[in-house]
């Protein structure tokens, strides 16, 4: 069985938008896949945050992705500092990165224009913690947005220069594992594009009912059309898309029948729209509640998947150890 890697930004709640991209696959994936996810705690050091807020995220995350439907029985989910073997790879890595490649990375350059005063040299390395994460477990599939394309190429580039400098054919060349262009891209509701946690218009699976009802009323929307059967324009094009993920196929027909015959009313819609939302986001928003006050369940999870994880760290290690030439 294929191995699949991938790390989980612990940055605050989930939004519909990730559950429709990022989860549901992975929810797949581990069906078919050996799968390592893990909370990527040291990454987040870069934008240096507060020890109770680093444990908060951490907390945070796991109960989502466990309550969203990551099985602990069939995929490894851990948080990254458990594994410290991690870091030794990291930095073997680093002794054959050039400073030149690595401030040619595109994310750095943009971090470095957002964040002036914290350019920290865990932001140049990125890439090398990026590729230590994929190759301890010797990935072959990492799924990855097309931003991040550019560090898989530094993960290919180290996992090459590794097997070339040490004459050996060791670390494999883990492939870009791209979401599905048919995956349904959850639009926010300013009409301003995909939903997002910067952008402030994000519905969170952890939303209670008068919350989720309050944004979507809110949603932007236009006069309404005039001509039958008319295109419909983006803001109002994000309220179907919704609908078209969270609602019964018929309330779909019958909202699209009253937009084509222009006798549609926003309103109604944005109040169905938000039950809808409420019914699909309930029991995910129960389970995050519940997973967050069984301590004892979450450091199991945790614990037991930080197991899983270093014991094939460790094989990785010795291994990597004994080929540059140190005591494995």
């Amino acid at each position: 069985m294929e191995t699949v890697v991938s790390g989980i930004r612990p940055t605050g709640n989930l939004h519909l938008g990730n559950y429709f991209g990022a989860v549901k696959s992975f929810i797949k994936m581990q069906e078919d896949y050996n799968c390592f996810f893990f909370i990527a705690d040291w990454h987040s050091l870069t934008t240096h945050p507060h020890p109770e807020n680093i444990r908060k995220s951490v907390k945070t995350i796991l109960a989502e992705y466990l309550a969203c439907g990551i099985d602990p029985e069939k995929a490894t989910i851990y948080v990254q500092s458990d594994v410290k073997e991690v870091a030794e790879l990291y930095l073997y890595l680093n002794m054959n990165a050039y400073l030149g490649e690595l401030e040619r990375v595109t994310s750095f350059k943009e971090k470095v224009r957002k964040q002036p005063d914290n350019v920290n040299a865990g932001l140049l390395t990125y890439p090398s913690l990026m590729a230590a994460d994929i190759l301890i477990h010797h990935a072959h599939k990492v799924p990855v947005g097309k931003d991040q394309e550019q560090n898989m190429e530094m993960a290919r580039k180290f996992a090459r220069r590794f097997n070339t400098i040490y004459n050996v054919e060791y670390f494999k060349e883990p492939e870009s594992f791209h979401f599905s262009e048919k995956a349904v891209k959850i639009p926010g509701l300013d009409g301003s594009g995909k939903m997002g946690k910067s952008e402030g218009n994000a519905i969170y699976l952890v939303d209670d009912e008068a919350t989720i009802r309050k944004k979507v009323m809110k949603a932007v929307t236009d006069s309404g059309p005039t001509v039958p059967n008319s295109e419909k324009p983006d803001v109002i094009q994000n309220l179907f898309t919704l609908m078209e993920v969270v609602s019964d196929p018929s309330t779909l027909a019958y909202f699209n029948e009253q937009y084509n015959n222009c006798a549609i009313r926003y309103g109604d819609m944005k109040k169905q729209l938000a039950a809808d939302i409420n019914q699909f986001c309930a029991p995910i928003r129960e389970r995050i509640v519940d997973l967050s006050q069984n301590n004892a369940y979450m450091e199991k999870v945790a614990r037991e998947g930080a197991e899983r994880a270093r014991e094939s760290a460790a094989k990785t290690l010795r291994e990597v150890r004994e080929i540059i030439g140190f005591r494995a």
